[in-house]
């Protein structure tokens, strides 16, 4: 796992025991504050089906579609290589949209995912 990686995992761990606010899931665990920018509803993270996730050899693919993320407004693909996915704070899939819905800038996947 590289630095970085650790880094933002040690802050999500840090912060997950804070009570909710800007920067926390529908679940009440805390996003990191570098992946997300606003409120459940506004905020650039949400959680997504895991339908919408397929493993392959070298690291996930995210295809999402209107209704999947509040930020979605077209279908958008996404690749994430397994070492640069977060710990969950939950039971499900999570993805953080920045600075477009076209980027992908954090990417949660459940412990039993990996």
């Amino acid at each position: 796992m590289d630095a970085s990686l650790a880094g933002v995992i040690a802050t999500a761990a840090a912060l997950g025991s804070v009570s909710a606010f800007a920067h926390s899931s529908d679940g009440g665990w805390t996003y990191p504050p570098a992946c997300c920018y606003g409120d459940r509803l506004t905020g650039e993270c949400g959680k997504i089906p895991s339908i919408t996730v397929t493993p392959r050899p070298d690291g996930y693919v995210i295809v999402l579609r209107p209704g999947d993320h509040q930020k979605v407004t077209h279908q958008n693909r996404y690749f994430v290589p397994y070492d640069s996915v977060i710990p969950s704070g939950d039971d499900n899939f999570h993805i953080c949209l920045h600075p477009t819905e076209e980027h992908e800038n954090c990417f949660f996947a459940p412990a039993d995912a990996f």
